[in-house]
């Protein structure tokens, strides 16, 4: 594990002209845009044949674009080489990972080679894969958060239940089926390896939880350790392919589909709003979470993270029940569209921008360390 310490050392040592960096996928023209906005220099680490969106059609030129500098590679995890780490080293560049950096470069690389400043903690982006110790899971229950009921064994279903499995062909994005029993278990993991769409090992060490039934939404955080505060920059929900062409079908024929039909893979999102009088328990969760992830991921959250899940009906009143969690930049640019952000700051402030923010406030204060493993 590459210590915070040199990492705080080498921001501490970054003069004025830090610069703000990414690769080129998931969140990059929003993370490039806020730093622009706050006026550091953007990088976009870009893999050969998917540049065009940033050395192109969003390169700076004059007053447009937000992308000033490209570094094209064969392939991302060509980040990790030494030539590339010292080239971003002195650039003076603050890193902000995302989904994609995770996946690409995979957590050892992050997290033993990779020797530039992280925005956030380096440690705790493991933690969202469920195989992992602790992962998200254990995290939301040290932070007392409700969450699914999870089935042990198949053998426990006794009622509605998502099987959550590694495709067969992309293991980072999963194989969806439902269930109400065991039998209807075996019957469809066993269609599902036999049509290639998942593997006997995935099915095996497959996440079977409990079908919430409720509003999806997605609640967009920033902790912020120089103010030592908990925002949030947004709400909204996500559009999936093919679970969107699914609810549109009538009931019979979603009845006729195969097992595996149904696919969540986010391919958008959309900005939605939340009732007023749920935001304290969305605050208090996040809360709960931030003080949970400072414990067992020390130094815990910095920055963006999001807690995904469902409001559901009860006596009681609506309950939040959260089945998935990004301990890092979420991946909706379009939060900033919800007024969260303008009734904190007196403007609508993107996830980009607000990292930008934070950088520029560290770096002002002379706590660039505070906000880098």
């Amino acid at each position: 594990m590459i210590p915070r310490s040199e990492m705080q050392k080498l921001a501490g040592s970054y003069g004025k002209n830090v610069s703000i960096a990414c690769i080129g996928s998931h969140s990059a023209l929003d993370i490039s845009s806020g730093a622009k906005a706050e006026g550091f220099k953007s990088i976009v680490i870009c893999q050969k044949g998917r540049e065009a969106t940033y050395a192109k059609y969003y390169k700076t030129r004059g007053s447009r674009g937000c992308i000033d500098e490209i570094i094209l590679l064969e392939k991302f995890k060509d980040i990790l080489k030494p030539e590339v780490v010292l080239k971003l080293q002195k650039e003076n560049a603050v890193f902000v990972p995302h989904r994609s950096f995770e996946v690409y470069v995979g957590y050892d690389g992050i997290e033993n080679e990779f020797k530039v400043p992280l925005f956030g903690s380096r440690t705790l982006l493991r933690a969202e894969e469920r195989t992992s110790k602790p992962n998200q899971y254990d995290l939301l229950r040290k932070a007392g958060i409700r969450m699914p009921k999870i089935f042990r064994k198949p053998e426990e279903i006794d009622g509605l239940a998502l099987v959550k499995a590694p495709e067969a062909k992309r293991s980072y994005e999963r194989a969806f089926f439902l269930v109400n029993n065991y039998e209807e278990y075996k019957e469809k993991a066993e269609e599902m390896v036999r049509e290639g769409k998942a593997t006997a090992e995935g099915i095996r060490n497959a996440t079977i939880e409990e079908y919430i039934l409720g509003a999806h939404y997605n609640f967009n955080y920033f902790y912020s350790p120089i103010n030592e505060e908990l925002e949030l920059l947004g709400t909204d929900t996500r559009r999936q392919t093919n679970l969107d062409g699914i609810l549109r079908l009538p009931a019979k024929q979603q009845a006729m589909l195969p097992p595996g039909a149904m696919k969540q893979i986010e391919v958008g999102h959309i900005a939605c709003t939340l009732r007023e009088s749920l935001l304290e328990k969305v605050f208090e969760i996040g809360e709960r979470f931030v003080k949970a992830a400072k414990k067992e991921y020390p130094p815990g959250i910095i920055g963006p993270f999001a807690l995904q899940g469902a409001i559901t009906a009860e006596e009681k009143g609506e309950e939040l029940v959260i089945f998935d969690t990004s301990p890092r930049v979420p991946g909706s640019p379009g939060t900033r569209f919800t007024p969260y952000t303008e009734y904190l700051f007196g403007k609508s402030v993107s996830v980009g921008r607000r990292i930008a923010m934070e950088v520029k406030e560290a770096k002002e204060k002379g706590k660039l360390g505070e906000i880098v493993t």
